[in-house]
């Protein structure tokens, strides 16, 4: 028996919006196995080795496409046109007032009603090791201006790596902002628990982040990660302090928040390091990106439907944690950030690595 549940492409074949949806498998020479649906380029599975050499899935996901249609709409997905928040639904952008319609509350949270998560991505080309994937944002959809045109490459290297590059360009003045919202727990399928991921250690490369308010908006500041539970500049458990973990002015712990990391702007660099002492897995996220969010799972409960993933696996709280590059939440608000303006005539661009290692016992 395998110790992970395989996916099969028919259970995903069916309709979202009216469009095919279909099950794409990725692999290396070394085993490494990257399968995800074209249903919001959402990745269900990531198979790679432990210190002894034993494959294992190390992604949370589904075993067929009503689950992922019934599921968490976030889960693996690649989320634009604007990931992450935008405080009320609304901007400014050159002297207009643009409105976006809400569907988190009073805010837009990962790109509105009909963001990316929602939608069939197209695929532009295919081979054993990588796919390129195309999806159009329509002019005034949600609100949003601008028709943009995205691509997104999935690629697995022999260094067992998944290599995430990206690129948009717009007929008008926009904002973008994608990320990658795969969950992970480098225990493995059947291990997957929130004990085993609060085990976990981890390390990002950043002295500072955003405070936010109770709509999780960010207030402007850009405060030291000194002292608090937020300082993950030398490796720690996930679990050491994550009850301490509450965001600004609402009941609520465990870890959600946006750190700033510490390289220069656009440049690829290594943001993070997760490792899980019993497999001996470690994964490294390098990005172009200026920010990385840390999701601790909080939201999953391993409800039916919604929280039961591959191999009738309950999906609790705690049991996953997302590392997601992005720039900053709420940017078009907030001229101090990094800007997440586009134009026409620019090409908006950017690469996520998740590279996956393994350490001595």
């Amino acid at each position: 028996m395998s110790a992970y549940t395989p996916l099969q492409e028919q259970n995903f074949i069916g309709t979202a919006g009216g469009k095919p949806t279909r099950l794409i498998t990725l692999r290396n020479s070394r085993g490494m196995i990257v399968r995800f649906t074209t249903l919001g380029a959402k990745i269900l599975q990531i198979v790679v080795p432990d210190r002894n050499g034993a494959m294992d899935d190390v992604a949370l996901g589904y075993e067929n496409i009503a689950q992922v249609i019934g599921g968490q709409s976030s889960m693996g997905a690649f989320v634009g046109r604007y990931a992450n928040r935008i405080a009320h639904g609304e901007f400014t952008l050159d002297s207009v007032r643009c409105r976006i319609k809400p569907n988190s509350g009073k805010h837009v949270l990962h790109g509105g009603e009909h963001g990316s998560r929602t939608r069939v991505f197209e695929v532009l080309d295919l081979e054993p090791s990588c796919a390129r994937l195309g999806l159009h944002y329509a002019s005034a959809e949600d609100g949003f201006p601008g028709n943009l045109m995205s691509r997104v490459i999935y690629r697995v290297t022999e260094d067992n790596e998944l290599a995430i590059e990206y690129d948009a360009a717009c007929d008008s003045p926009t904002v973008v902002n994608m990320t990658s919202h795969v969950f992970f727990n480098l225990a493995g399928e059947r291990r997957i628990s929130a004990q085993s991921l609060l085990d976990h250690r981890l390390s990002i490369n950043a002295g500072a982040w955003t405070p936010v308010d109770s709509g999780q908006i960010p207030t402007g500041e850009i405060r030291s990660v000194a002292g608090t539970p937020l300082d993950f500049r030398q490796p720690r458990a996930v679990g050491a302090h994550i009850d301490a973990a509450a965001r600004d002015l609402e009941p609520h712990s465990g870890y959600d928040h946006n750190w700033v990391l510490d390289k220069p702007y656009r440049q690829f660099g290594l943001a993070a390091t997760l490792s899980e002492p019993v497999s001996g897995r470690v994964m490294e996220v390098h990005t172009t990106e200026p920010a990385l969010v840390f999701y601790s799972g909080n939201n999953l409960n391993g409800s039916a439907p919604r929280d039961i993933g591959k191999g009738g696996v309950a999906y609790e709280a705690r049991s996953a944690l997302c590392l997601e590059p992005a720039h900053f939440p709420d940017s078009p608000n907030h001229p101090e950030f990094p800007s997440t303006v586009l134009r026409p005539g620019q090409w908006f661009s950017g690469k996520t690595v998740y590279r996956f290692l393994t350490s001595p016992a």
